[in-house]
């Protein structure tokens, strides 16, 4: 966190006359992955910005750090934690099980759109689920994406058996495994490598949700699409500490004011609407789209989501989170009353 010189050196010096000092700017610095003229930069962090900036009256000011110019993307948290960044934006699976318990999220068959994903992810933390994986940050929101599915260059999914030898990126750990017992070779890399590893043939094809075709251009490099709902990456965004105790306690409120439930459902509506428009720019561009509706249901590709799910909760019970279940269960909770206050 820094504080502006000018309105730094004009407090002191109304101050040293005897005036009543005004309230310096503050400036945070936002690091986060998605480009600059993305959809999510645009329409969710630089509106949560200009918010913060406009309810504080000024004195509350975000410099934004989109693409991982501040942090790479796999670093984007730790940056938030040790103060690199005053405020962080990233997915929690970037950092390797570092986030289990959020994660249970992002399994298939909890959320069936970004906003009610955003809903049970968020709803799983007011509710203390999630309170001792983000014990060295001050979360703000959490939301996530809408479904994740599969594309690809020049492969025709219809099946998993179509998946045999496709070297496909995974987003995190946990839509590796269901990639890997639906029979790809998964690898993994953060979302803005996508684009120049297809280009280079390092991967056939990736797991992603419509809007991200659409916010990394992926849509300009794959022609087949099967939309197989068998993920959700998760988000959250976060506040260095320090940096949250260093405001005054009218800053505080502004931030507190724009935390939680309201922006994590904002968040997921952006979502929504961009997962419209990826899935619009592939139709227009005369791609082949699959359908695979209920896939925890449909005779091929139930049993190796189901056997990702089980061994999902049980390596977490294997790492001594005693909880998982419960959590699981409290999310498919969570799911439902999210999914019933969408209408």
């Amino acid at each position: 966190m820094k504080i502006t010189l000018s309105r730094c050196l004009l407090a002191t010096a109304i101050a040293g006359f005897g005036i009543s000092s005004v309230q310096a700017e503050t400036t945070l610095r936002m690091a986060h992955f998605w480009p600059g003229p993305s959809g999510v930069n645009e329409d969710v962090l630089q509106a949560w910005a200009d918010t913060v900036a406009e309810e504080s009256g000024g004195e509350l000011s975000i410099q934004m750090f989109p693409a991982g110019t501040l942090a790479k993307p796999d670093s984007i948290y730790e940056a938030a934690a040790n103060g690199i960044a005053d405020i962080g934006a990233t997915a929690q699976g970037y950092t390797a099980g570092r986030f289990p318990l959020s994660q249970i999220v992002e399994l298939p068959g909890v959320a069936s759109t970004a906003t009610q994903g955003a809903c049970v992810l968020q709803t799983l933390y007011d509710d203390g689920h999630l309170d001792s994986e983000y014990e060295d940050t001050r979360p703000l929101f959490m939301f996530t994406t809408g479904p994740g599915g599969i594309h690809t260059i020049d492969t025709d999914v219809q099946t998993p058996a179509d998946l045999q030898g496709l070297r496909i990126r995974r987003p995190t750990a946990v839509a590796g495994e269901m990639l890997e017992n639906m029979g790809a070779s998964p690898v993994g890399m953060p979302a803005p490598d996508i684009y120049t590893s297809m280009q280079r043939g390092v991967i056939d094809g990736l797991s992603f949700p419509w809007e991200g075709l659409k916010g990394f251009r992926v849509n300009e490099l794959v022609s087949y699409h099967t939309e197989v709902p068998f993920y959700t990456l998760i988000f959250v965004a976060t506040m260095n500490q320090r940096a949250y105790e260093g405001l005054s306690p009218e800053q505080q409120a502004v931030i507190d004011n724009n935390s939680g439930m309201k922006w994590a459902e904002k968040a997921g509506e952006v979502f929504d609407r961009l997962d419209v428009e990826g899935k619009q720019e592939a139709v227009d561009a005369g791609h082949t789209i699959r359908e695979i509706e209920n896939p925890l249901e449909h005779p091929d590709w139930q049993e190796p989501l189901q056997t990702g799910i089980e061994n999902y909760l049980t390596q977490l019970e294997e790492r001594g989170l005693s909880q998982a279940r419960e959590v699981y269960e409290a999310a498919l909770a969570a799911s439902e009353s999210c999914g019933t206050q969408q209408g």
